[in-house]
């Protein structure tokens, strides 16, 4: 075995090995780069846009794409460009908002389901029973019993993502108990607090991360989903899902009222669904193997 082949996984080669490498960086790279530079465009969306996004000119309403407005207005005269970068932080805001908080909740059942037999046939139940409302619905009918904001926004579509972060988490808890190392951690005396925090909550990291990348990705989708229906964000806050509500009358005759709210709304859904796998790729040695 010579020195550079010493950390390889066993059976593979040194070049595949760097190719493996090499595919995966691209892949991480390339959606974190857009992600990045997506991010930057909401940071500073008060220097990038050449209009205030609530500003109202109703005598230049429906223009297209010029150089006074980039991207066209819309049916009253907003700036279309303008609203769009500012719509990419509410976007970003409701995708952060939600990835966090169904991490939270979602790692926090999967653990007590995962440890406690009890605790597991309670949550599971009710777990099933969620999962059982397509995630769309569920965020709409949780919309129309509270005032809506990006908060209650946020909110909703936590709730219909925890259910299958916490079945994620319980199964990697599950199979984590299994291992010899928790094994021996329980019959060294360890105690359930300890085994969960030391041991398998660390190694949960990896799936809980991947995992998150996904919801990111569709807390942002739903997001639009609610707003294009009139159930999101109310209709003065800028967001791509209201930009694209307001050209839907009028699609077919101003189709870029549509077009770039949806383009930079796909392009950063399909940015980190790129991230997410190469992650997954990462942190998965089996898959890295193969």
């Amino acid at each position: 075995m010579t020195k550079n082949s010493v950390f390889l996984p066993e059976g593979v080669s040194r070049s595949r090995f760097g190719q493996a490498l090499r595919g995966l960086n691209t892949s991480v790279a390339t959606g974190g780069s857009i992600l990045i530079i997506v991010a930057i465009i909401a940071l500073f969306a008060p220097f990038l846009a050449t209009h205030d996004p609530s500003t109202i000119s109703p005598a230049n309403r429906l223009a297209s794409p010029s150089a006074q407005n980039w991207f066209g207005t819309d049916a009253i005269g907003r700036d279309i460009y303008s609203r769009v970068i500012y719509g990419a932080r509410i976007s970003l805001l409701i995708g952060l908002g939600a990835t966090a908080l169904t991490t939270l909740i979602g790692l926090t059942i999967g653990l007590l389901a995962g440890s406690s037999r009890i605790l597991d046939s309670i949550l599971m139940r009710i777990v099933d029973g969620m999962m059982a409302i397509p995630p769309v619905l569920l965020a709409i009918a949780l919309m129309a019993l509270t005032k809506g904001s990006v908060y209650t926004v946020v909110f909703a579509i936590s709730v219909a993502e925890v259910p299958r972060m916490a079945r994620l988490v319980r199964g990697v808890v599950l199979s984590l108990g299994k291992q010899l190392y928790v094994e021996a951690a329980i019959s060294a005396g360890a105690s359930s607090r300890r085994v969960i925090l030391v041991h398998i909550l660390p190694n949960s990291i990896g799936p809980v991360v991947v995992q998150a990348t996904y919801v990111f990705a569709s807390a942002m989708i739903i997001e639009a989903i609610l707003s294009f229906l009139g159930a999101g964000v109310p209709p003065s806050i800028p967001s791509w899902g209201n930009i694209m509500a307001d050209g839907r009358q009028l699609w077919l005759v101003k189709p870029n009222m549509i077009f770039f709210p949806a383009f930079f709304l796909s392009l950063t859904v399909l940015a980190m669904n790129v991230m997410g796998d190469g992650l997954r790729t990462t942190l998965d040695p089996r898959s890295r193997t193969r």
